[in-house]
């Protein structure tokens, strides 16, 4: 008996891009939801951007041949990530790069999804929105030229239908 794919193993760097742009979408209707004086209400937009970040940061990795099981093993990590995606030539500014650190150091995936007690200890909703925006329109650029590929592919193979 083999054992099933694990869920992304063989997406494509353009289908995880497509996924980061609906969660970039998704975060920037939950951030509106979100009330002054309350950071609980902000969880739902912290976790889609952060999931977005690193779903953008993955398809970068990928674009750039990573191995997608490698990826997975770093788990969460966005650290990791972004050294890695510094590596493959992704130029962030160093306030951006230093946040992604620090979004890693204080474990704010795993407070914004189980740790309500420590809401307000998380970083401020402007600098995320920032730094998913600058992850955001950086790699889309680095994997632009593949993703008109695909999708003039994909506009192609509809015009013979």
């Amino acid at each position: 008996m083999t054992e099933p794919n694990y869920p992304g193993e063989l997406a494509s760097p353009q289908q995880i891009h497509e996924l980061a742009e609906e969660y970039r979408k998704a975060a920037a209707l939950l951030l509106q939801l979100g009330r002054s004086g309350k950071p609980l209400t902000r969880a739902p937009f912290r976790l889609s951007a952060i999931h977005a970040i690193e779903l953008y940061l993955t398809a970068l990795l990928l674009h750039r041949g990573h191995n997608p099981n490698q990826i997975r093993k770093m788990q969460h990590n966005l650290a990791e990530r972004t050294e890695r995606a510094l590596e493959v030539g992704l130029r962030l500014r160093a306030k951006t790069a230093n946040h992604l650190q620090s979004l890693s150091q204080n474990r704010e995936y795993l407070v914004t999804r189980n740790g309500p007690e420590l809401a307000a200890t998380t970083s401020q909703i402007n600098r995320l929105t920032a730094t998913l925006e600058e992850v955001a329109v950086k790699v889309t650029f680095l994997i632009a030229p593949s993703l008109r590929t695909v999708q003039q592919a994909d506009a192609a193979a509809t015009d013979k239908v």
